[in-house]
């Protein structure tokens, strides 16, 4: 039987969304995706062309990629993308997927820079999500943007080149390891946060991800901890650290900033209530 657009979406949305406990609505964009991508079309090409029959080689690349996705890989990692605050990035298994979540850290780092050509540095960079989307937005900042993974900057500097954003400097650190004597205006970072012990780490799409950008200790602290202690050595005075860290460590992280000197210390709450960031300015 020959497949068509409208039947491969009246036959996996539901498919899908059994196997994934995903709802019918997220099922059913999923599976276009998965057809986009496959195609080579956009989502209007799909509506348009419900009747489109898929030839021999599409047909059974959309299976791999289906049964891909149906033993729980990540979409992001089975298409190689996902959007972050704008832009699109292109991602592998070597960094996290960009979480929606996390573009509350570049509307905080956005909001306290606003004087030209400010220093900016991106601990952990990743994919380069977050360094890239405040280049972008910034483009008379000065970036720096740090991994200890050489295969996470690969596709981060892929990132930048394909954007063409040109106003972010990658190098390769753990933490502050190579900015001995650097001083900056602003310091973020989506660090490791996850407890070693933390079921979660067995669900969802965490399974695929770098354990090494996601597990922190026993408390989810160690990284959190390492780096604020560290951070004063590297702010100019009245620069600010700001933090993603988990959905119950905002108290323990304010107080750890309070600690080291930090004022103005505050915590704020992303898209779902929760309190997913913290920071403080420094004044000595």
């Amino acid at each position: 039987m020959q497949s068509t657009i409208q039947s491969i979406l009246s036959r996996d949305q539901t498919k899908l969304e059994s196997i994934l406990k995903l709802g019918l609505a997220s099922a059913r964009i999923e599976i276009q995706c998965l057809l986009e991508h496959v195609l080579s079309v956009n989502r209007a090409y799909l509506f348009a062309h419900p009747e489109h029959i898929l030839n021999i080689t599409e047909n059974n690349y959309y299976l791999v990629l289906l049964q891909r996705r149906m033993s729980g890989e990540p979409i992001a990692y089975i298409l190689g993308n996902r959007e972050f605050f704008g832009l699109n990035l292109f991602i592998t298994h070597d960094t996290l997927i960009p979480r929606p979540e996390t573009e509350l850290l570049v509307e905080l780092a956005l909001e306290r820079s606003s004087v030209s050509k400010q220093l900016i540095l991106d601990l952990g960079t990743g994919s380069g999500a977050i360094a890239l989307a405040i280049a972008h937005y910034r483009p008379e900042a000065d970036i720096f943007a740090c991994d200890f993974s050489s295969s996470a900057l690969t596709v981060a500097q892929s990132n930048a080149l394909r954007l063409g954003i040109t106003n972010v400097h990658f190098v390769e650190s753990d933490w502050f390891s190579s900015f001995c004597g650097h001083r900056f205006d602003i310091i973020v970072s989506n660090p490791p946060y996850i407890a070693i012990d933390d079921p979660h780490l067995s669900q969802g799409d965490v399974r695929y991800e770098p354990n090494s950008a996601l597990v922190s200790g026993k408390d989810g602290l160690d990284d959190i901890s390492q780096i604020i202690l560290q951070s004063g050595a590297h702010l100019n005075p009245g620069g600010w650290l700001l933090l993603e860290h988990g959905y119950d460590q905002a108290q323990r992280v304010r107080e750890l900033l309070q600690n080291s000197g930090f004022e103005s210390v505050f915590s704020a709450k992303d898209i779902s209530g929760i309190e997913r960031c913290s920071g403080g300015q420094f004044r000595k």
